[in-house]
């Protein structure tokens, strides 16, 4: 084995394992939130998996963005699947493995290349958008100098990683020609053919073009390997998240807040004794918090409101659709969703560094306002909206669970409304005598 392979080796299994390190740090910290069962209807989750995760349905109702986002999203994916042969060729030192596959290989070749051209074009536009045209949405106050940093980061890492592909197959393309080494004949390089003439790679040396095809050769590889496990780090974690996310999607109607089984069953056996009452709730484990209700911490929301926070893309346009913002309300669902990630975020560093949780004497409402809680009106725009089918609601409505049950700070309107109906027995403050009254009029 020679040196170039087994360096390469060292570098694919550090990326390897610095990755699943990273993978089972999110997947604890989703696992700290409640447990739900999201596996009934399980033909209908497939279903809705294809079409919302793989079709994009969501994406395309903004035809530009959708269309954009699939031509990237496609040609990075199916571009990549070449790194099989990356990796091959970096461990056993060979040089296009898979040439034996002939004219099939040479179809292959000539796809990726094209993909990468749009996925390069996507990319810059997508560049512009957002830093040139400056899209009101990714530029409202959540969007603090982190999140514009990462979208341009990755944007701008997939430009280059799509140059160095082409650039890569444009040396290769000119060498083959000159039939330099083991620089075999294979591939169809439609795009870098022209590249190569356009750069005048003709007339340069072999050992220059050789020099050319291993530098984008290893930028290519390695720069796989530092996206992979730049990931974790990024919003751009939905690449592996949104599918998952989307399987375990709320199927009963949007509206409908989650039942509380505990408080549930209480009441059902205050009303019939012949039903017992609820068993008291399981001490929480050494050191965890106990049990609320509604949700004061990412402790109290569920592990997919959790995945939700983890799978957002910042794309923002939940907040662009959401009546509250529009109005000029505080309230903006993608800020919610920002916001319980980089708390759960929090919440991991304190394990991470202490071995478990201690209370650090921060939770959600450090980060989340009542009045952005309160100025919604649950009317679903944004879950609407989601591309991979995000709940920010879910994650509002627990907190102000959390605030009417056990803080007694509901918003002035709704101690109204819980005045008229201790006093009348309904929502509107006449007495049950003067109810029809409207219908002697």
């Amino acid at each position: 084995m020679s040196a170039a392979s087994v360096i390469f080796l060292l570098a694919f299994a550090a990326a390897v394992w610095w990755f699943t390190r990273n993978v089972r740090r999110i997947r604890r910290n989703i696992l700290l939130g409640r447990d739900i069962d999201r596996t009934d209807r399980p033909k209908e989750r497939w279903a809705l998996m294809a079409k919302v995760a793989l079709g994009q349905s969501k994406m395309v109702v903004r035809p530009v963005a959708g269309i954009l986002h699939i031509l990237v999203y496609a040609g990075f994916i199916i571009i990549n699947i070449e790194v099989l042969e990356i990796i091959i060729d970096g461990i056993f030192g060979t040089h296009r493995v898979f040439s034996f596959l002939g004219g099939f290989y040479d179809f292959l070749i000539g796809s990726f290349e094209v993909l990468a051209v749009l996925t390069w074009l996507g990319c810059a536009i997508f560049l512009a958008r957002r830093f040139i045209v400056r899209i009101p949405r990714f530029w409202s106050r959540e969007m603090t100098l982190w999140p514009r940093t990462d979208a341009g980061l990755i944007l701008t890492f997939e430009i280059l990683l799509m140059s160095a592909f082409l650039l890569m197959n444009a040396a290769d393309h000119t060498l083959q020609g000159m039939g330099v080494g083991h620089y075999v004949i294979a591939g169809a390089f439609p795009v870098s053919g022209l590249l190569a003439d356009w750069f005048g790679f003709a007339n340069l040396e072999p050992a220059t073009l050789i020099g050319i095809e291993r530098i984008c050769w290893w930028f290519h590889i390695i720069g796989i390997l530092g996206f992979l496990n730049y990931l974790p780090y990024s919003k751009h974690f939905h690449i592996l998240l949104a599918f998952p996310n989307v399987w375990y999607s709320k199927l009963k109607p949007k509206t409908r807040m989650s039942d509380m089984p505990r408080i549930t069953a209480e009441v059902k056996s205050m009303l019939d004794p012949a039903l017992p009452p609820p068993p008291p709730p399981a001490a929480p484990a050494p050191g965890m918090p106990p049990e609320h209700f509604g949700a004061k911490d990412v402790f109290d929301l569920t592990w997919k409101s959790l995945m939700d926070a983890y799978t957002c893309t910042e794309c923002g346009r939940c907040t662009s659709v959401c009546p509250a913002n529009i109005t000029g309300k505080l309230l903006s669902p993608r800020k919610i969703v920002m916001d319980t990630r980089d708390r759960l975020q929090e919440v991991g560093q304190v394990i991470d560094k202490k071995g478990k949780w201690e209370d650090d004497g921060k939770d959600l409402f450090s980060r989340i306002s009542e009045e952005e809680l309160w100025a919604c009106t649950t009317c679903n725009a944004c879950t609407q909206a989601c591309p991979v089918n995000i709940d920010p609601v879910e994650i509002i409505l627990e907190m102000r669970r959390y605030l009417v049950m056990e803080q007694s700070k509901p918003s002035p309107s709704l101690n109204a409304m819980f005045t008229t109906i201790e006093n009348n027995g309904a929502a509107w403050a006449f007495g049950p005598d003067q109810r029809m009254k409207w219908s002697e009029e």
